[in-house]
């Protein structure tokens, strides 16, 4: 069947409002994960057991399971387990993917901060400097160069997770582009790839531009 261009300026249409849906989850899943992430990696370190110990074992429990599971739990638990009304679909992940995703990102802040030499806080301390200090202007630049390359990997995985939220009946992307399937068209299907080849593209650029920039902590 011959693809016309009136055909091709629907299911792009179509498919460019599912990728709306698809760039907000992602967008303000960064938002509020990174911060977070950061949060909880500081709690993990805590010297602390009756912080670090949860938030580890809380970390385990989010990493351990699919976030698909995860997006039911939110979004079906309440009313399955205590008989109230959930959140709608939209909140519910962005919920899950927030929680989610700082738990992944809070490991990598952990892996860069526990990677900078013991000397450094030395170094601030010699100078005068509180800890918070220098951890903020001497510790936190040298962690975002080492957290880069992880970081961006993450990053780039949850353009494509963002597809999970179809679970729960959000409207994306991938369920534009399967909605043509019940019409006899399934290259509207494929033609999704084009998006997401596309932002990740994108991003992959951007992260090696910002690696570029940071090399001069090496």
């Amino acid at each position: 069947m011959a693809i016309t261009l009136n055909d091709l300026a629907v299911v792009t249409s179509k498919l460019a409002e599912g990728f709306g849906v698809t760039l907000q989850i992602f967008a303000l899943t960064l938002l509020f994960a990174l911060p977070l992430g950061l949060i909880i990696s500081f709690g993990s370190m805590s010297k602390i057991w009756i912080i670090k110990y949860p938030i580890k074992f809380f970390i385990w429990i989010i990493r351990g399971t699919p976030l698909m599971l995860q997006l039911l739990v939110v979004y079906y638990g309440p009313s399955i387990l205590f008989g109230v009304k959930g959140l709608s679909n939209f909140p519910a992940v962005i919920i899950t993917f927030v929680i989610n995703y700082a738990c992944y990102f809070s490991e990598i802040y952990r892996g860069g901060i526990e990677s900078i030499p013991k000397g450094q806080y030395e170094a601030g301390q010699v100078l005068g400097l509180k800890k918070s200090q220098t951890f903020f202007r001497i510790v936190l630049l040298q962690v975002v160069k080492h957290i880069v390359p992880p970081m961006s990997n993450e990053i780039i995985t949850l353009v494509k997770d963002t597809s999970l939220a179809r679970t729960i009946m959000l409207y994306e992307v991938i369920w534009a582009g399967q909605k043509f399937v019940s019409k006899g068209l399934l290259w509207p299907l494929f033609y999704t790839a084009i998006f997401y080849l596309v932002f990740c593209g994108v991003l992959t650029v951007l992260f090696g531009q910002i690696e570029k920039k940071l090399n001069y902590f090496s």
